[in-house]
C-alpha cells in the first residue's frame, strides 16, 4: 500500500476546508480538487446537487480539468475528496485518466453519518472495486483523517 505524503496531508486540510465553505454555503459538505503532480491545482468544486444529482463535487472537479488538459497531464494528477469518490465519481475519475485519489473519509463512515437520508442515498461500491475493474491502474489513498472529514457533516443529514 502507497503512503499519503506531505502534499497529499496539504491538499486534504484544503478540500476539508473547501467541504465545510460548500455546507457554509448551503450546498451538501463535499468537495474535491485536481492537483498536479508538480503541486498545481488544475480544478476544485464544491458539491452542486441540490439542482443537478449528478453535480457531486468529484465530478465537477473532473469536468473542469478534463476540459482544460491533456489525458497526458491528467494521469498523473490526484484527485483529492474529502469522502470516498462514489460508484459515479469514481467512474468519472477512471474516464477522466485521473491516475491517483486520495481522499478522506470512507463510504461506510459517509453512510454511517448519513443513513437513510434521502439527500445520500449511498451506493455501497467502495472505488477500490470500481477501478479494479479498468484496464489501466488508479492508485487509491484513503480513508485517512476521517474525523476531520465528518466534521462538516456534523449535524447536517437527518434534519
Amino acid at each position: 500500500m502507497t503512503t499519503a505524503t506531505a502534499q497529499d496531508h496539504e491538499f486534504l486540510t484544503r478540500v476539508l476546508a473547501l467541504a465545510q465553505r460548500s455546507r457554509d454555503e448551503g450546498h451538501h459538505p463535499f468537495a474535491a480538487m485536481v492537483v498536479a503532480a508538480d503541486g498545481t491545482v488544475i480544478s476544485e468544486a464544491m458539491n452542486a446537487s441540490s439542482s443537478d444529482r449528478t453535480a457531486h463535487a468529484e465530478m465537477n472537479a473532473l469536468r473542469q480539468a478534463s476540459q482544460r488538459h491533456s489525458p497526458e497531464q491528467l494521469a498523473t494528477a490526484t484527485l483529492y475528496a474529502n469522502a470516498e469518490p462514489c460508484a459515479m465519481c469514481a467512474g468519472g475519475t477512471y474516464w477522466s485518466g485521473v491516475g491517483r485519489v486520495v481522499y478522506a473519509m470512507s463510504e461506510a463512515s459517509l453512510l454511517a453519518l448519513t443513513g437513510s437520508d434521502p439527500e445520500n442515498p449511498t451506493l455501497s461500491l467502495p472505488c477500490r472495486e470500481v477501478f479494479a475493474r479498468g484496464q489501466r491502474p488508479t492508485e487509491v489513498i484513503g480513508p485517512m483523517r476521517e474525523d476531520e472529514a465528518r466534521l462538516a457533516h456534523a449535524g447536517f443529514w437527518h434534519k
